[in-house]
């Protein structure tokens, strides 16, 4: 039956309703181009000679794809409660998750593309996925409310076999939601990038939880497939279009919205720290980025690579500030920085005054400083390469490496 076995007709019904969220997503797009344009939702491709506008937030169409196809869903995994005698009770608890889960995506969308019409700052873009992730926390405490984790074994000694977090645990919960949201944010800039990594996420989370069908958790992991897999589809049909040379941009609507779709299910789903480790190249650059987003060192508005329009390749994009302006911690990080090779630091002297240039600190400028100005095109290959191969260590580190830290 539908709960206890593998639901396969809703699995197949799941899957079509994705294939039909694809061909949706395909068509709406170029049918909607005008609306957006003419509501002076567009921008302009700074990595492209022509000054031709194109569409902004074309994640709100993928996002309502997505939605409808998962609020048409909602009776199809119950079905069996309908139909069957022998179905005692009706699992509210399921439908709860599925509900609060709908909800908190529903908010983030709606927050997103907020953000993409007014351009709301940075501290609101950490304010809007903590106010979405609430529904979900809800549901967390209403239908589990288990704060209690396996301690690693090198920490046995110290803390023993369990530890209760108690609040802390929905603290990490929240930051996840938000960390997910603005980790794709904030990595991003260049044509397919947004979409293409979100696409190899959500492929590598559907493998997990299909490895995973034979294990304990199996209704967690058809849970997260429930969601994954029309969210592949809608992505793959954005995809089509934002690749390069791109057509429309997804805005900060499909970061906010995949974001939050990846946090659901790695909350609900209970792996959210295998999900953390298909986020690997979106750490590194969280992490490589930190000096500029704490503004210790100087952050312009786009951090994105500069086109040089006599070869037509991308190169760093530099952040330019009077030297004397940076705190002894921002001259220490670039010292560091310097030394280890993995930032560019220039020194120039402009009428008397001495000027300082770092390359802007994003995975993007770090791959051309790696390898030379390159295409768009080869760029954003590499990096969902790097994403690829993300996702293969992850995989390693979760079926091979928890030996050393669980028991298995």
């Amino acid at each position: 039956s539908a709960m206890w076995g593998l639901p396969v007709i809703p699995l197949l019904i799941n899957f079509c309703g994705g294939l039909l969220g694809f061909v949706a997503t395909l068509t709406l797009i170029p049918a909607f181009k005008d609306h957006f344009i003419a509501a002076k939702l567009f921008g302009i491709d700074l990595n492209k000679t022509s000054k031709q506008p194109i569409p902004e937030s074309q994640g709100v169409i993928s996002g309502a794809v997505f939605l409808i196809i998962l609020f048409c869903f909602i009776p199809v995994p119950f079905l069996s409660c309908f139909v069957e005698e022998q179905c005692k009770a009706f699992p509210h608890h399921e439908f709860v998750e599925f509900i609060g889960s709908l909800l908190a995506i529903c908010c983030m969308i709606f927050l997103g593309f907020a953000d993409d019409v007014l351009n709301l700052r940075w501290r609101h873009k950490l304010l809007l996925p903590t106010m979405a992730s609430l529904p979900l926390l809800m549901v967390y405490f209403t239908n589990f409310g288990n704060t209690t984790i396996v301690v690693p074994k090198p920490f046995r000694v110290l803390l023993g076999m369990h530890l209760d977090l108690g609040i802390l645990y929905y603290v990490y919960m929240g930051m996840l939601a938000v960390f997910c949201t603005n980790a794709i944010n904030i990595l991003a800039g260049i044509n397919g990038l947004e979409a293409g990594q979100a696409l190899v996420i959500a492929a590598s989370i559907i493998t997990f939880n299909v490895v995973e069908l034979n294990g304990d958790y199996r209704d967690d992991h058809i849970f997260s497939l429930y969601f994954m897999i029309p969210f592949f589809f809608t992505t793959l049909g954005l995809l089509y279009h934002n690749w390069y040379p791109s057509s429309v941009f997804v805005g900060d609507t499909f970061c906010y919205f995949a974001g939050m779709t990846f946090a659901v299910v790695g909350i609900l789903g209970h792996f959210s720290k295998t999900m953390l480790l298909f986020f690997i190249p979106q750490v590194l650059n969280f992490l490589y980025s930190l000096p500029q987003l704490f503004h210790i060192i100087p952050c312009p508005r786009h951090r994105l690579p500069r086109l040089n329009p006599g070869t037509g390749k991308l190169e760093m994009s530099y952040s330019k500030f009077k030297t004397k302006s940076l705190s002894a911690l921002g001259k220490y990080i670039l010292k560091v920085s310097e030394t280890f090779h993995i930032v560019d630091v220039r020194q120039k002297l402009d009428e008397d005054e001495e000027y300082t240039e770092c390359n802007n600190m994003t995975l993007i400028n770090f791959v051309i400083k790696l390898i030379g100005p390159t295409s768009e095109q080869t760029l954003t290959v590499l990096l969902l390469l790097i994403q690829v191969v993300g996702s293969t260590i992850a995989f390693l580190i979760r079926y091979q490496l928890v030996r050393l830290f669980y028991d298995v």
